[in-house]
């Protein structure tokens, strides 16, 4: 398999690279980013629609440029190198993704020129990682659905201007059919949010639904949920690759720097040992990132799942590891604040748990029986 990019994909990492660097040169920005109102930047959101990054995976007839699985891993490998806050997952991955699969072509353009942003509203608390597990109830009244019901974690629910909300039709909770999505406008009666700061410095938002009018999206929607889903997991393996690089960095940096006993702690060798496990660790998860983005465009939907379970699961440890070593190799400082290590730790923390945990997913690779041939 060929895993050389093109000139038009060192391109566009290229160009995304430089983007996040400017606008994350210093720590302390991002910081402002978080205190603002919206817990991200208007300016480098438009900044990101100039670009075409909001389109990117919409074909040029749909007004993007046609990207796939990899440019989404170069452009998320950047986002985690530069702990960006700006709401791409929840928009362009997870609502565009679940836009675009479902035909809904209308709201394309003001996606793509960063005037909308999108949010997914499918975790319920009793679902833990199943995706088929829906309490949230739809009942038609005339043209229109009723929603009932509450959901948990919707990133960046809190200012999204249109929430994605999956409830079901028809059948038991747990049943595979009767999952449908909606297109809910937030500012709806009957829609209150309650939005939070997440661990690793994000947004997220608590939504509870009382006779909430809206319109169908999609029916017999948990394949289509299925697949986006997939597509996000490969998009935080990727995530989870830039933001270990940044910490292999950091903490190589620290040991070159911190004196002992009169003289640099990377001259010991247990140190160094350390350090090279992190950067095999690093190239390891690289590998996995590429996988499933290779994986994630694949035809049969067993095999695709099983693949992106198997990356998600050994990212997730690698991910834990390095963090852990940046940690303990920094010392104390890695637990302030002001010091960014920390904050890449949390946040590969939590997409550890993102879509469901290493425990889950290694269960779902052996019930399939191991990796696709």
């Amino acid at each position: 398999m060929d895993f050389d990019l093109t000139d038009e994909q060192r391109l566009l990492a290229d160009s995304v690279n430089r983007l996040v660097a400017d606008a994350y040169d210093d720590f302390e920005r991002r910081k402002a980013y978080r205190a603002g109102p919206r817990g991200w930047s208007a300016q480098n959101w438009q900044a990101m629609a100039e670009m075409g990054l909001l389109a990117l995976p919409l074909s040029e007839d749909q007004g993007g440029f046609g990207g796939g699985p990899v440019e989404t891993m170069l452009v998320m490998e950047a986002i985690g190198r530069g702990l960006v806050v700006e709401p791409y997952l929840a928009t362009v991955v997870l609502g565009l993704g679940l836009l675009r699969r479902a035909g809904h072509a209308e709201l394309f353009e003001a996606v793509g020129a960063g005037e909308l942003t999108l949010a997914f509203a499918h975790q319920e608390r009793q679902a833990r990682h199943d995706l088929h597990d829906v309490a949230t109830t739809a009942r038609r009244d005339g043209d229109a659905f009723v929603l009932d019901g509450a959901k948990g974690v919707v990133l960046h629910g809190d200012t999204a201007d249109r929430l994605i909300v999956s409830a079901r039709t028809r059948g038991g909770r747990r049943d595979r059919d009767g999952i449908a999505l909606f297109l809910l406008d937030p500012a709806a009666p009957g829609v209150t949010r309650r939005g939070y700061a997440t661990q690793d410095g994000l947004r997220a938002a608590e939504v509870v639904l009382e006779s909430a009018r809206t319109t169908l999206l999609a029916d017999n929607a948990l394949p289509l949920i299925e697949a986006v889903t997939d597509e996000a997991i490969a998009a935080i393996c990727a995530e989870a690759l830039g933001a270990m690089e940044v910490l292999r960095d950091l903490t190589v940096d620290y040991l070159k720097t911190r004196q002992q006993f009169g003289q640099p702690i990377a001259a010991f060798q247990a140190l160094q040992h350390r350090a090279a496990d992190m950067l095999v660790a690093t190239e390891q998860a690289r590998s996995m990132a590429l996988y499933a983005a290779m994986m994630v465009a694949h035809p049969d939907a067993a095999t695709r799942s099983t693949a992106l379970s198997a990356a998600k699961a050994l990212i997730g440890r690698l991910a834990d590891a390095v963090g852990k070593d940046a940690v303990q190799l920094h010392g104390g400082i890695a637990m302030t604040e002001e010091y960014k290590a920390g904050h890449y730790f949390k946040r590969l923390t939590m997409i550890g748990a993102l879509f469901g945990d290493t425990d889950h997913h290694l269960r779902r690779v052996v019930a399939a029986g191991g990796l696709p041939e």
